[in-house]
C-alpha cells in the first residue's frame, strides 16, 4: 500500500481494521502453513522457521506457532529419510549415508538430527558413516 503512495497513517489503519474482522491473522497464517510443511512435505523446523520468517512473521509468533505443531523432529526426519532410501539401494554405503544426510539438510533438518536419521535409515552406526 505504501508503493502505491498510501500515507503511513492510512496503511496503519486500514491494516488494524483486517485484523480487526479476522482477514489479516499471522497466528492462523503461521499455523496453517507449519503445519503443511511439517506433515506434508516433510520439513524439517530449521526450514519452516526460515520460510515463515521470510514471509514477514515475526519470531515471537513463529516460536508461540511451532511449540505446538509439528510433534517428533527426529521421528518426521527418519520417516521421510526410509521413504528416500529406497532410491540408494545401488550406492555405496558410505555414500548413500553422505546423500541422504545432505537430502535431510536441504529439507531443513538440524545436522545431527539429519545424520542419525540416515544412520538408522540405512542401518548403519553413525560412527561408521
Amino acid at each position: 500500500m505504501r508503493r502505491a503512495g498510501f500515507d503511513e497513517s492510512e496503511v496503519v489503519d486500514e491494516l488494524r481494521r483486517l485484523e480487526a474482522v479476522g482477514l489479516v491473522d499471522d497466528e492462523a497464517f503461521a499455523r496453517a502453513f507449519a503445519e503443511h510443511q511439517l506433515s506434508v512435505r516433510g520439513a524439517g523446523r530449521r526450514a519452516v522457521v526460515a520460510s515463515l520468517a521470510a514471509k514477514g512473521v515475526d519470531r515471537r509468533t513463529i516460536d508461540r506457532t511451532l511449540e505446538g505443531v509439528g510433534g517428533n523432529e527426529e521421528a518426521r526426519a527418519l520417516e521421510l529419510a526410509r521413504g528416500r532410501v529406497r532410491r540408494l539401494r545401488e550406492v555405496r554405503p558410505d555414500l548413500a549415508h553422505s546423500r541422504l544426510t545432505s537430502f535431510l539438510l536441504r529439507r531443513g533438518y538440524g545436522p545431527d538430527v539429519a545424520r542419525r536419521a540416515a544412520s538408522r535409515a540405512l542401518d548403519v552406526d553413525a560412527s561408521d558413516a
